[in-house]
């Protein structure tokens, strides 16, 4: 990379993005610069409104999708704002860049029979698997679906975050922001028995031990920070990646879907039995309304069609 492009000092200025949108932005900004020093240009006031333009327009040729290009545009935006604020550049480029539009996809909704498939694992090559990785299994699953959590949320839960009795868990969301999301009864028996029976197998690959501090309430103490904190662990004995979630949703998902979906299908299942949409907005942990709204459309397509399918006129 050409020494007048500053990468390094734009990802520390991320740190109060979470782990996945700093890693995003920085991926992106320097995807940019290589194409950048490709035509020659040594740094970032040689880049002007037509250079980002061509960039986008290289993308497009590149069939990237349009809401890639757009998340890219959203990236560089935030780059040469940076750039600016911090006297690397005079003007900013990317201060009035527009990408196309992506396309507007309402997310996908598992129906009551996919879900209950998922959740239950009865498949033989599930029940071959070892007990302790159907207990983590299940409990993950039973999360994702019976709170809605992101799949980043899960994975950063540690054990001292979950309150059995209190059918809770606390979590770190988007922007650092903390939140008490309530625990269903199933979420809260599939956790007890992971607890209980699993977790220890995993501690054991993660610590070389087993654990010895004393259960508070059935919960189970884990060593001080790091992975030991970690409510889950991999087959390795790390924390929890979201590459993990997705193994184990492919693993028991009777459909093609991912980890996100069961969040899509927590928040619309809730509005389907009525609850009120700022309660929804809450327990997801938006930030806007707007962007809990978007289930309401879900909500209302699915309302459709199950009066195009019942009603005799329809």
């Amino acid at each position: 990379m050409a020494v007048g492009f500053e990468l390094e000092g734009f990802a520390r200025s991320l740190s109060t993005d979470s782990a996945a949108t700093r890693g995003a932005y920085v991926r992106d900004v320097a995807a940019f610069l290589e194409w950048a020093e490709r035509l020659g240009l040594d740094g970032p006031d040689e880049v002007d409104r037509l250079v980002l333009r061509r960039y986008l327009a290289y993308l497009a040729t590149r069939r990237y999708a349009k809401t890639s290009i757009a998340r890219k545009a959203s990236s560089l935006r935030r780059y040469f704002s940076w750039l600016k604020r911090s006297g690397h550049i005079s003007q900013d480029p990317a201060a009035r860049l527009i990408a196309p539009a992506g396309d507007s996809r309402l997310p996908r909704v598992l129906s009551t029979g996919e879900i209950a498939a998922l959740l239950c694992g009865s498949g033989a090559a599930i029940k071959a698997r070892p007990a302790s990785e159907r207990l983590r299994d299940d409990a993950i699953l039973e999360l994702l679906y019976g709170s809605g959590l992101r799949v980043g949320e899960l994975c950063g839960a540690d054990v001292s975050d979950l309150d059995l009795s209190g059918a809770s868990v606390t979590v770190w969301g988007k922007g650092s922001k903390q939140r008490r999301v309530p625990l269903s009864e199933p979420s809260v028996d599939a956790l007890a028995a992971y607890l209980a029976e699993g977790r220890a197998v995993f501690f054991a690959l993660c610590c070389g031990g087993a654990e010895t501090a004393p259960a508070p309430e059935g919960v189970g103490g884990a060593g001080p920070g790091g992975d030991r904190a970690a409510l889950f662990f991999n087959s390795r004995g790390r924390r929890l990646t979201p590459r993990d979630v997705r193994r184990v949703v492919d693993r028991r998902s009777p459909v093609p879907t991912h980890p996100h979906a069961l969040r899509h299908t927590y928040a619309t299942h809730l509005l389907d039995g009525g609850a009120d949409l700022r309660v929804v907005q809450e327990l997801l942990g938006h930030a806007s309304l707007r962007t809990t709204e978007v289930y309401t459309h879900v909500s209302t397509d699915r309302l459709v069609g199950a009066y195009r399918s019942a009603h005799p006129r329809a």
